[in-house]
This record gives C-alpha cells, sequence and structure tokens, in this order.
C-alpha cells in the first residue's frame, strides 16, 4: 500500500468507534422494511451533522434519504449503497453463540444490514477529510436505502431521477468472506398482491348464493404450480395466503395471495405475464374479480468487471484484519451450534466470477442500480456465517468480529474511491465498460406506472414488538 493510502487507512481507524456504536445502536433497534425510522434517523442525522445536505423521504418512502457532500467541481459522482433494515423472528442476544432471542419473535439484523449502513457513512466521511486536505474534486452520494429485504427501495429510488448522473457507484453487502465479484447474479423479481373478491353466503343455507374468493386463490395456486414444468430452470416460484375467510360457514368474498416470481431479466416479463393470465382464469372459473398490486419489480445484478478488480487489488491491500483467540473461538462456537462447517475465521480473499459461478435464485433491488450506473459490491467480513437469514448472523452482527468488518470494507471502499479519483484512467475503464453493457442492455424498469412503495406493510409487525424492544435499545 503505497503512503497516501496509508493515509487514508489511518483516517478510517481514527473515526472507527463512532460507526461501530452505530451500528451496533442499529442492530438493537431491528427495525423492518419502511418501518426503519430510529435507524435511517440515526445514519441521516449523522451525515448532516458531518456537513452533508440530505434529503428525507425521497421517492415516496418516509425512510428513504440522500445525503450529498461536493468539493471543487463536484466531478466525478461518486455513489454509496446502504441499508438498515431487519428481518421478522430473529431476535437474538448479543454475545450468545446459541439461539436465545432477546424478545421472542420480535426481528433481528439476519443480513447484517447495521454494519452496511454504518460502514458506508464511515466511508463518505473518511473521504470527506481526505478530499478537503487534498484539494481533490467530487460529489460523494450516500443513498439511505430501506427495505431491501422487500427489494423496494432502489427502483423507486431510480424512477424518481435520483440516481442521475452517477458516474460510479459502491455497494456493499456483509460476509463471511472479504470478497467482491463481476458478472450478472442472482434473479430478478416481481412480488404482488392477488386480491380476488367474491360473494357472501351462508355455507349451509345457499351457498349458491355465494362466489368463493379463496377458491379462486386455490386454482391460482394450482395453475402456477403446474406451471413449474413448463419453466426454465431458473425460474423460482414462492407465494403466501395472506386472507383466506374468517369462517367456514360464511362463503368468503374475500382472499388474498402474495407472490414472488424471479427469473433471469430476459424471461421475467413473459413469466409475470403467465402468472397473471393464471389470475384471470381462477376468477373466470369462479365468477369472482380480482385486481393486483405490484408492490416490487426489480432485474437481476450486473457487477461492473473493471470496479470489481480495483476493489479487488483494495481488499488484497488492506488484508484481513487480524483475530484475537477469543474471538476464533466465539466463531467457532457459532458455527458449531448453527450446524455448518466449522472452520473459524479462516476465510479467503475472493474475487468472483459469477459468469464461472453456480446460478441463485435470489434478488436484490441493487440490480437496478447496475443498469444506470457502473457497480460492484464489497462483501466485507462482518459475519462468521454465511447462513443468511439465520440467528448465527444476528448473533456475530454484533461482535468486535462485526466491528472489524466493517472498518476493513470501509478501508477498501475509501482507498478505492482515492483510486477514483487520484487515477482518471480508472475511471473511464470503467465507465467504458459500464457504456458498451448499456448499449445492449438499455434500462428500463419492470415496475407499472402505477406501482408505488409499500409504505405500512411493516407497521402493525413493529408496533407489535417495538415497546418490549425499546428496552433493549443501545444508545450511541
Amino acid at each position: 500500500m503505497d503512503t497516501e493510502k496509508v493515509e487514508v487507512v489511518k483516517v478510517v481507524e481514527s473515526k472507527q468507534g463512532k460507526f461501530w456504536g452505530i451500528s451496533d445502536a442499529i442492530w438493537s433497534y431491528a427495525e423492518l422494511g419502511l418501518e426503519e425510522h430510529k435507524s435511517s434517523k440515526l445514519l441521516a442525522d449523522t451525515l448532516e451533522e458531518a456537513g452533508f445536505k440530505v434529503d428525507r423521504g425521497v421517492a415516496g418512502m418516509p425512510t428513504a434519504f440522500v445525503a450529498s457532500w461536493s468539493h471543487g467541481t463536484g466531478k466525478p459522482v461518486i455513489g454509496f449503497l446502504a441499508e438498515y433494515d431487519a428481518l421478522p423472528g430473529l431476535s437474538q442476544k448479543a454475545g450468545s453463540p446459541t439461539q436465545d432471542p432477546v424478545v421472542p419473535g420480535a426481528p433481528g439484523h439476519g443480513c447484517g444490514h447495521n454494519t452496511m449502513g454504518a460502514m458506508q457513512a464511515l466511508t463518505v466521511i473518511t473521504m470527506q477529510e481526505i478530499i478537503r486536505k487534498k484539494g481533490l474534486n467530487c460529489t460523494l452520494k450516500y443513498f439511505g436505502s430501506p427495505a431491501e429485504e422487500m427489494a423496494v427501495s432502489r427502483p423507486y429510488m431510480i424512477r424518481a431521477g435520483l440516481f442521475k448522473g452517477m458516474e460510479v457507484v459502491i455497494d456493499c453487502h456483509s460476509s463471511d468472506n472479504f470478497m467482491t465479484s463481476y458478472g450478472t447474479w442472482g434473479a430478478g423479481l416481481y412480488s404482488f398482491i392477488v386480491t380476488f373478491r367474491g360473494k357472501t353466503a351462508h355455507s349451509g343455507a345457499n351457498p349458491w348464493m355465494g362466489r368463493s374468493a379463496v377458491d379462486a386463490v386455490e386454482l391460482m395456486h394450482a395453475a402456477t404450480e403446474r406451471m413449474r414444468e413448463h419453466t426454465p430452470v431458473t425460474q423460482r416460484t414462492h407465494w403466501v395466503t395472506l386472507e383466506g375467510g374468517e369462517a367456514p360457514n360464511v362463503v368468503p368474498d374475500r382472499a388474498s395471495t402474495w407472490y414472488f416470481i424471479r427469473d433471469i431479466d430476459e424471461n421475467l416479463e413473459s413469466r409475470f405475464s403467465w402468472v397473471m393470465d393464471c389470475a384471470k382464469g381462477a376468477a373466470l372459473m369462479t365468477q369472482t374479480t380480482y385486481e393486483v398490486k405490484v408492490l416490487t419489480a426489480i432485474h437481476q445484478n450486473h457487477h461492473n468487471k473493471a470496479l470489481a478488480e480495483l476493489i479487488f487489488k483494495n481488499i488484497k491491500a488492506v488484508g484481513k484484519p487480524e483475530y484475537t483467540e477469543e474471538e476464533e473461538t466465539f466463531a467457532r462456537a457459532i458455527q458449531e451450534n448453527a450446524g455448518i462447517s466449522v472452520k473459524g475465521l479462516d476465510y479467503p480473499l475472493k474475487l468472483i466470477d459469477l459468469e464461472a459461478a453456480s446460478y441463485e435464485g435470489i434478488s436484490s433491488d441493487v440490480g437496478d442500480v447496475t443498469l444506470v450506473a457502473p457497480c460492484a459490491t464489497i462483501g466485507l467480513p462482518a459475519l462468521v456465517s454465511g447462513k443468511l437469514h439465520h440467528w448465527s448472523v444476528v448473533t456475530s452482527g454484533i461482535s468486535s468480529i462485526a466491528h472489524k468488518g466493517i472498518t476493513a470494507g470501509a478501508k477498501v471502499a475509501c482507498c478505492t474511491v482515492y483510486d477514483l479519483l487520484t487515477k482518471t484512467e480508472l475511471l473511464a475503464q470503467i465507465r467504458n465498460e459500464f457504456e458498451e453493457f448499456a448499449k445492449e442492455h438499455p434500462y428500463k424498469t419492470f415496475l407499472p406506472d402505477d406501482a408505488e412503495p409499500p409504505v405500512g406493510w411493516n407497521a402493525s409487525l413493529m408496533t407489535k414488538y417495538r415497546g418490549e424492544m425499546e428496552k433493549f435499545y443501545i444508545n450511541t
């Protein structure tokens, strides 16, 4: 690592403690998607106090925000994606290597998003100091992105024009490795609710006068299950029944089902259209009516190779954090109790060619961002388990291991930004690759024109648990 990057790294280390505390506080809030009021406020307030201009409640989402800071000419404009939503049912005590909830049934940070929002805040505030000191030109934009687990925020933020003019975007995600990747990854996704309406009647006395909305839901499920045989192996279909009547002696006049339809980008719209035919057919067969509400619709991820290679160069320069014997023991205990391979904190530094890797049918709304600006992800080593959406992630997400991962990720992000600002040929290479890709893959949103963010979707669930959770909040 050259002398100037050593200086960058030292600034990260001088600021890290505050952001470890922010991560821990967000971990304790454990707020579900579009309910991250305390989490987003903490991050937005921190950036505002540092001199960033903060626009709150953007793109129709109360917990979404964009924080911006410019110096000199304000070019290039570099974006940073940050997440901070938790998952339902994953409450877990800090420091426990076995499953042990703080509040049974309450949410928990089972994907490490608390570390990610904090890492990106540490990155931009560090770079603010470096840019001033070196007299560099740049605009830093921090995108506070709620509800990633619902794949909601980014397509609406793009539709609102918030990513216009972005020259490069750096993403991050908690990992049990220190890594990055390039190429196409994951699945595109439609998330939508189909609601059927029929007629009530007495189920015993005159059922012929009713029309069952539940029958329509069941027939739609039957139809989409039979689609599976005739769709590519890249497809994934999941559903849950949200409403299905209140009592068997009343013909239910309302029922609804929530679907995820996933596939590669080129198949996704036709798959969604076919499922809509299934809904229409179910309504016709039951003489009911139906309506469809799309919650979100997103693309696959397309990571920029030149940017990933630059990130990996800095991952190798920064290197793995140094761990104590106590941290190794803790990691091994979690892994053993989670039923996964016990390797402790022995992990490689990775640059993954996603085109050569196995297809994964999971989704992230970062995908839409990768189609409007060159983007790649830093996998920061903040977890000890690759078993995401699991209590083992929650317990490791508030530990000295997670703190060291936040610092390591911020060091890589800062060194990468420093390279982009001081070696213009690197930014040109990244942009050229993206523009060639964009010629073949111009961005087109999958969102219908009338789609709106599902604000309030998790409100009742957070209300159920927040009062008890508040007793365990961590103050910064």
